[in-house]
């Protein structure tokens, strides 16, 4: 099911949910809805019994079959339908249902109730019609309105009252009760009082005119004998009235349940606004009887003695002298009587419709327009002129009305007692068959033995008696049909409990909250459904049960009476066809045959009349028999194209599984993948915080040692060895947390004004010796418009050109390597050239992967990590800039960065030369150091002391507090990871108690900085409580800044020329590298042994034979520069000069 299908079925489904006009049609009737009082229900419901129908129904049984044989009826018949409502009204009270839900539980099955909705909605229609027809007259007889007119009006009037339901129909009822039953006793009190001989008369009446009296064998009999035949037919008429308790019921659904204190009542209740309507019922029908003989005995004829209207002309007569005065009470009776029963059978309508048309269209467009549709076929009726056929309505009717009640009655008083049916009521659809046969096949077979014994098949009696036989009939096979099938079909499969237990839950469709009482488990939707939206669902096709349809019962019912050969070659096609065309034959078939009785048998037109009407019927059959077999025809194609989409729809259900099942896995080997990352993170961290603290101490002394002037040089050398190895050491460990950062997106870029030409020109020195000792040339191609000074991340630009360069040269064995450079507009372009074995283009992506190094046969394989290129790929993305690769195999490579260097202007900026403070100008500044490692907090103080500083140490943050107390301090520097409290718990300490002098952060986990936004080193300045940050190991240098920008000083240096001596060193390493011409003063063993112990990384073996090159007079400046090379570990460049020394000696 699509989403917008979905959103459009469940905007809908709410619409219909709006209550107080729906009034729980199609469903249970929810225990909030049952607010109102058991007297003001029973009250609502006895309003329906005002209608004048029953004064007609008394005067035609009286006028047609005389007072014996219509009081004997109205007395039999009045306590059949008391006993048989009985039952019927107890389960709607107590299970909240109307009618046709009692139906489908009770025996009936899903969809055959709609039989019985249509009965019980033919029955509204025809009394509206009726009433409505009855209401017409009067107007026409007291306000001369013209017929059509008064039927129009009569119809209409009664919308407004019905369309809020019970709310507002029992406010109406409640307010015009009074005024009906006043109107309803007075005029017989006035005629008993004035004229109580006409009470004689009427006991006594018998007609004498127009209806023949017969004995039981049809011969002539006397007047005054009891006529089984005028009692058989005048109960026939009575009978059709058994229907009204459909109507009764759906109000009684709405009586509130019984407490315990109140059972008495809630039964009075039941049974006033249930059976007891047959009572006042019964008493209208015998006050007809009574009237319709005082008119007659008035000078009226037979006919107007049967009209309501002249009845109660003559009964109001007895009140006053003034005919204006009869006509006025006579026509506010009537218009009353009329408008309180025919809100009941609209509103009793609607909700029969509603059943009805929900269950063969699968949709309800709420029972507002079926309120519509019954007023307009009553309109029809009326046009049609029903009043003049009551007796023969009537007399059909009621073999049908007769048989479905006798069939609910049998199932709810002899089944559900005897076990033969679930006690309780089950009417969802997800748990019904389509058809049980128990209530519809005993109904089915009734209404067919009636309605043949009532067209005279089986004589004069039979026909009389025909309501009762359909009575007997249907009360005594449906106990039999639910022995035969054991109760199989009331249940289409187990109902299966709800879960959470509450009183109300969801539906999944449309999202409303009902009683758990009218929520079903829907295996379609894999959650609760209610009970509409399950009847409004077309395409489930009940796969919630098994062999439970009507098309699925039926194929069982042939399979089980007919040979299998000859079901197996039975078309579905012609079956489906032959059994919609017997349907609507039949239908067509019982309307003309309606349409023949009409005309009276003695008429010569009648002979005409029905070969007419068969021609016309065969003609109607043999068009209706062509739609039928287009509609059939269109109903497969559906179905084929449905099955179609169903298949699809459950394919492609699958491929969502398999898709959601892979994304699962995808998404923990996502999770898998992050947390394994996340832990490398935390591991790197830990271990960069592990080596950084022995480090700090390392670098920090090295750097006091080397200002030492009490030591030799050669002391100073090895700890100016000490210090570049630390250095060293703390590059690889930044190198390995650059990338954990950058996945991370917490490298930090910076805006350095960088002397572009100088940093290119050392990387070509650094490289053409690799590329030199490899026996491959390096060439160097500048730009000429290069700037001077440009604004970039220095650090990260000369990592980046390092692995690029460094790649070419190892991976070159023969040929060239070449770094060319380009600049316009502001972009510069370095080109990485070489001649090595090239790159194929499956390996071009993975070489920027972490930790693929390509692997070839017959090369060497390189030493390195696999994450150089990664790294450099990650670093030019975050500049801003990118790498692009372009090679071919045995060809070589050509690696190209592209990056946004801005040129800087307004004069060059020169670097100055490292200076080393001695002082500082000013007062001397006090400063705290918090931290748990004595090491580290003495080492700060011995970099401090000797510049005039006084420096405090505190072990811990509650050192520090405490030694606060009359002590003023310039600045802090804090330890971030301390026992007991951290450094930013101390800070916010500090920052809290009012102190607010600078406070440096120190941490040796780099990871640190990136927290301290939720520690109190957000980069907002409003936000940020320290004033720098400083990681271990803490180089001077960076001390001295940081606390030099914080405290504001002015540093005081030494006067030295160490500029120029480092410039004289420098020029000697020139020379050494170019002057390709001269033989360094190396001997041939001695160059031998400086390979074998560069090739091995012994720093002290090196040291050992430069110490005796020193000894025997060797070149001070070949010294000197091998111990350069050796102090920074560039080994390559030593074995590059030893090898230079070996191709001299062989040549």
């Amino acid at each position: 099911m699509s989403e917008p299908e979905m959103t459009s079925r469940r905007s809908y489904n709410r619409w219909v949910a709006n209550q107080t006009l729906e009034d729980f049609a199609l469903r249970f009737t929810a225990k909030s809805a049952r607010r109102w009082s058991a007297a003001k229900v029973s009250n609502t419901a006895l309003g329906a019994i005002s209608f004048l129908a029953l004064e007609a129904i008394g005067a035609a049984i009286t006028l047609m079959y005389g007072f014996d044989a219509a009081i004997a009826a109205v007395m039999v018949v009045s306590a059949i339908i008391f006993l048989t409502a009985i039952p019927i009204s107890y389960y709607a009270a107590r299970y909240g249902l109307d009618i046709d839900l009692l139906s489908r539980g009770a025996g009936f099955g899903y969809i055959g109730s709609t039989i019985t909705s249509l009965i019980y909605a033919s029955f509204t229609f025809i009394f509206f019609a009726l009433e409505a027809a009855i209401m017409a007259s009067a107007m026409k007889i007291l306000f001369d309105i013209p017929v059509w007119l008064g039927y129009l009006i009569s119809a209409l009037m009664v919308i407004p009252l019905v369309t809020h339901g019970i709310t507002a129909i029992s406010r109406f009822q409640l307010w015009t009760q009074p005024f009906w039953l006043l109107l309803q006793v007075l005029p017989f009190i006035f005629i008993l009082w004035h004229e109580w001989s006409s009470l004689q008369e009427w006991l006594a009446y018998y007609p004498t005119e127009g209806v023949p009296t017969t004995d039981l064998e049809g011969g002539m009999g006397e007047a005054e004998s009891f006529n089984l035949i005028f009692f058989g037919a005048a109960s026939a008429v009575v009978f059709s009235l058994i229907a009204q308790i459909g109507e009764q019921v759906d109000f009684l659904r709405f009586l509130p349940e019984p407490k315990k204190n109140q059972k008495l009542r809630w039964w009075l209740a039941l049974l006033g606004a249930g059976p007891g309507w047959i009572i006042v019922g019964a008493l209208k029908i015998l006050a007809g009887s009574f009237l319709a003989v005082l008119a007659l005995n008035h000078g009226l004829s037979a006919m107007e003695a049967s009209d309501p209207t002249q009845m109660y002309i003559v009964a109001f007569g007895y009140l006053t002298d003034s005919p204006l005065a009869v006509l006025a009470l006579t026509g506010l009776f009537v218009v009353l009587c009329q408008t309180k029963i025919n809100v009941t059978n609209a509103y009793a309508g609607s909700i029969a419709w509603s059943n009805f048309f929900s269950r063969l269209t699968h949709s309800h467009p709420g029972r507002v327009v079926w309120l519509f549709f019954n007023v307009g076929i009553a309109l029809l009726l009326m046009a049609l002129g029903v009043y003049e056929s009551l007796e023969h309505i009537l007399g059909i009717y009621s073999n049908v009305a007769v048989a479905w009640v006798g069939a609910l009655v049998a199932d709810l008083v002899v089944n559900k007692p005897l076990g033969l049916s679930p006690r309780h009521i089950e009417f969802k659809r997800a748990y019904l068959y389509d058809i049980n046969p128990v209530g519809f096949g005993s109904m089915l077979l009734a209404s067919l033995i009636g309605i043949l014994a009532y067209v005279g098949m089986w004589g004069e009696l039979f026909k009389a008696l025909s309501p009762y036989i359909a009575l007997v009939t249907a009360f005594v096979t449906a106990p039999i049909i639910a022995v035969i099938t054991r109760g199989k079909y009331y249940l289409a499969r187990e109902v299966i409990p709800l879960v959470p237990a509450s009183a109300e839950l969801q539906c999944v469709v449309c999202e409303n909250t009902f009683d758990r009482e009218d929520i079903a488990s829907c295996p379609a939707y894999g959650g609760h459904i209610c009970s509409l939206c399950c009847t409004l669902e077309s395409r489930c096709h009940d796969k919630c049960k098994e062999k439970s349809r009507i098309s699925e019962q039926m194929q069982t019912l042939l399979e089980a009476v007919l040979p299998s050969w000859l079901t197996e070659r039975m078309n579905p096609r012609f079956m489906q066809f032959s059994g919609l065309l017997a349907l609507m034959g039949s239908l067509v078939g019982i309307v003309f045959w309606l349409v023949y009785l009409q005309v009276p048998a003695v008429d010569s037109a009648r002979i005409l009349l029905g070969a007419t009407l068969v021609q016309v019927y065969v003609l109607l059959l043999i068009i209706v028999g062509v739609l039928i077999w287009l509609f059939v025809l269109a109903n497969e194609s559906r179905q084929i194209a449905l099955d179609e989409a169903t298949r699809q729809t459950d394919l492609l259900i699958q491929e969502i599984a398999a898709h959601e099942k892979t994304d699962n896995e995808l998404q923990q080997a996502k999770e898998l993948a992050e947390a394994a990352n996340q832990a490398k993170s935390r591991y790197l961290g830990g271990i960069s915080h592990e080596l950084r603290s022995p480090l700090n101490s390392i670098l920090g002394y090295a750097q006091l040692l080397e200002k030492d002037k009490d030591l030799s040089a050669t002391q100073l050398n090895k700890i100016g060895l000490i210090r570049r190895s630390g250095d060293h050491l703390a590059d690889l460990i930044e190198g390995l947390l650059d990338i954990s950062r950058i996945e991370a997106g917490r490298l930090e870029i910076r805006r350095d004004q960088v002397l572009i030409r100088v940093l290119l020109q050392e990387l070509v020195e650094m490289f053409r010796l690799q590329a030199e000792s490899k026996g491959i040339q390096f060439h160097y191609h500048p730009c000429p418009y290069m700037p001077e000074i440009v604004s970039t991340d220095e650090k990260h630009l000369r990592q980046i050109l390092i692995n690029l360069l460094s790649n070419a040269v190892k991976f070159t064995s023969e040929g060239s390597v070449s770094l060319s450079v380009r600049y316009r507009s502001q972009v510069a372009e370095f080109y990485v050239e070489d001649t090595g074995p090239g790159i194929t283009e499956n390996e071009q992506q993975r070489i920027f992967q972490p930790f693929e190094r390509i692997r070839k046969p017959g090369i060497p394989q390189m030493p390195g990590t696999g994450l150089g290129l990664t790294i450099s790929q990650l670093l030019a993305d975050i500049m801003g800039g990118e790498i692009t690769l372009k090679s071919k195999p045995q060809e070589g490579s050509e690696f190209r960065l592209a990056l946004m260097l801005s040129s800087v202007t307004g004069g060059q900026h020169i670097p100055a030369p490292v200076r080393q403070p001695v002082a500082y100008q000013g007062e001397p500044c006090t400063v705290m150091v918090v931290d748990d490692n004595p090491s580290h907090r003495g080492l700060v103080s011995e970099i401090l002391v000797p510049l005039g500083f006084v420096v405090l140490e505190a072990t811990d943050g509650f050192d520090c507090l405490e030694s606060l107390e009359g002590i003023k301090v310039d600045a802090f520097l804090l330890d971030i990871s301390m026992p007991g409290m951290t450094g930013w718990e101390l800070l916010k300490r500090l920052r809290s108690q009012g102190v607010i002098v600078p406070v440096i952060m120190v941490s040796a986990d780099a990871e640190d900085r990136q927290s301290a936004a939720t520690q109190g080193g957000g980069k907002d300045n409003e936000e940020r409580l320290n004033d720098d940050y400083l990681i271990k190991p803490i180089r001077d240098t960076a001390l001295l800044e940081k606390l030099g920008n914080v405290l504001g000083l002015t540093w005081l240096y030494a006067i030295n020329e160490a500029t120029n001596e480092t410039a004289t060193e420098a020029t000697k390493v020139n020379i050494v590298q170019r002057d390709d011409s001269k033989k360094p003063d190396i001997k041939a063993s001695e160059a031998r042994e400086i390979i074998s112990l560069s090739e091995l990384g012994y720093v002290a073996g090196v040291e050992q034979v430069l110490a005796r090159m020193t000894q025997r007079g060797a070149d001070p400046s070949v010294v000197n520069v091998l111990t350069q090379y050796l102090t920074s570990y560039q080994f390559n460049q030593i074995i590059s000069i030893s090898k230079k020394v070996l191709s001299y000696e062989q040549s």
